[in-house]
């Protein structure tokens, strides 16, 4: 038995809501930005296993595959940092806004 489960289940909700919004925002910013968010997807995505793992295991409904899924949000979450760190290519000369001096 797990102390409060009804609101541990209302808050695993709402980080799914999160994440469901955060991928729309990095879907959104990713093809006004040429996809150069990887991490901004890869952390989204994770999120939204993470809180579907955590449902199943809330509800007690599939045990192993919400551990599955547990396993593979943490997978995509050193995913999105390994691509936040790694360094992106400058933009080629001239895509920038244009300044005068």
């Amino acid at each position: 038995m797990i102390a409060g489960r009804r609101y541990w289940i209302l808050i695993w909700y709402g980080f799914l809501l999160i994440g469901v919004a955060g991928a729309v925002a990095s879907v959104y910013w990713a093809r006004r930005n040429q996809a150069r968010n990887l991490d901004e997807i890869l952390r989204a995505l994770a999120t939204i296993l993470l809180s579907v793992g955590m449902l199943l295991l809330l509800y007690g409904v599939a045990v192993l595959p919400g551990r599955l899924l547990l396993g593979v949000a943490l997978a995509l979450f050193v995913g999105a940092f390994w691509a936040g760190r790694t360094p992106r290519r400058p933009p080629p000369p001239g895509s920038g806004p244009s300044r005068l001096h």
